[in-house]
């Protein structure tokens, strides 16, 4: 059944207006993005196979370009609308952390860094500069590798330090294991 076609007020655009976004399901969300579903698929019917097929929001977070496009009902205009919103979550979540609270956890630490590297698909070396008081002053990739290899030159990485004028440095490697499990290690 389509989502025009349910009773007045249950759809997930409306509900989302009268009671906010905090009261719809992770499905409802996305097919808000995806705007509509295919045929004889509602939007968020088509919303809940995506977000099965991916293994949920994390699947869906982590997924490439190229995993996306083999999904079902995805197609270009999808995908680059799913990839957007994916970006966008990405900054607030940089731009919160940026300059303001310093890191005070490895949890916190770890939850940024897969928030900006879980959607690369290759091996990327990274560093995290911090100011004295650890707060983030950049994150920056600085070698992005193949499937499982990245060139890391500790020149470059000792130019950069000095550039942002980093108090103390988090070095940051993200591995791809297999298509679906990742590794980060951090120094």
């Amino acid at each position: 059944m389509a989502i025009r076609d349910w009773p007045k007020g249950e759809g997930p655009r409306e509900r989302l207006l009268n009671m906010g976004a905090s009261a719809l399901s992770d499905a409802e969300l996305l097919a808000l993005l995806l705007g509509s579903g295919t045929k004889g698929q509602s939007a968020v019917s088509l919303a809940r196979s995506i977000l099965n097929e991916l293994d949920g929001l994390a699947g869906l977070t982590s997924s490439s370009q190229s995993q996306l496009r083999r999904v079902n009902g995805l197609g270009p205009a999808r995908i680059a609308c799913l990839l957007a919103a994916l970006e966008l979550g990405s900054r607030l979540a940089y731009s919160e952390v940026k300059g303001s609270q310093p890191l005070t956890s490895p949890e916190h630490t770890k939850r940024f860094l897969q928030q900006k590297l879980s959607h690369k698909d290759r091996e990327v070396f990274a560093l995290l500069l911090l100011d004295n008081q650890h707060r983030v002053i950049e994150f920056q990739p600085v070698f992005e590798g193949t499937i499982n290899a990245a060139a890391v030159y500790p020149r470059e990485v000792v130019k950069i330090v000095l550039e942002k004028r980093a108090a103390a440095l988090i070095l940051v490697q993200k591995q791809q294991l297999d298509n679906k499990s990742v590794s980060f290690a951090i120094f």
